[in-house]
């Protein structure tokens, strides 16, 4: 399809605009369409780096303002083991070693709330067939949630049901509610 504008080049965007209940499709090329004032973003474009540094944050607070109003550089922090500095880690995207999870901890947070949805913790997944314990405890972590908001919402006669469910798993061997399928 060729662009509806200068008929030379092919229409890479496409736009439908609806106005009043009638609707309008537009296929231009892209240098028509930074001439009609569709587009309006700058010409070297938003790159893949650029998106996740925006959504990670990891620019902010490069610099702080002094006593005098003027801005001086933040001390980089830098991991003890293996000397990686933050700057480095949002470069290369990967840490050095295991002490940086924990140099960077305070940093990190912010970022696996904002990618996982609020949560900060991986449970993972445990396989079906295996991990009978894994399951066991789990469920057992489950049932202590639920006990705990039953107990604050004062729902008691549940809150006694879900206890001595807890309390069948804790004194199962793994071949009742654990949740075994062997």
């Amino acid at each position: 399809m060729e662009c509806q504008e200068c008929h030379e080049r092919p229409a890479t965007l496409h736009f439908t605009q609806v106005i009043n209940g009638n609707k309008t499709e537009v296929h231009v090329c892209e240098v028509c369409a930074k001439e009609k004032g569709y587009m309006s973003y700058p010409e070297d474009g938003y790159s893949l780096h650029n998106l996740l540094s925006g959504l990670f944050n990891f620019d902010s607070l490069k610099q702080e303002p002094n006593s005098e109003g003027i801005f001086n550089q933040v001390k980089e922090l830098q991991c003890p083991k293996c000397e990686m500095s933050y700057s480095q880690f949002k470069r290369v995207g990967k840490f050095g070693c295991a002490v940086c999870y924990e140099t960077f901890a305070d940093r990190l947070d912010p970022i696996f709330k904002r990618v996982h949805a609020g949560n900060t913790q991986h449970h993972g997944k445990i396989p079906k067939r295996q991990g009978g314990d894994l399951h066991k405890k789990k469920q057992i972590s489950n049932y202590k949630t639920q006990l705990r908001h039953l107990i604050e919402s004062e729902a008691f006669e549940d809150a006694a049901k879900i206890r001595d469910k807890i309390k069948a798993l804790e004194n199962d061997t793994g071949n009742s509610e654990a949740g075994d399928n062997s």
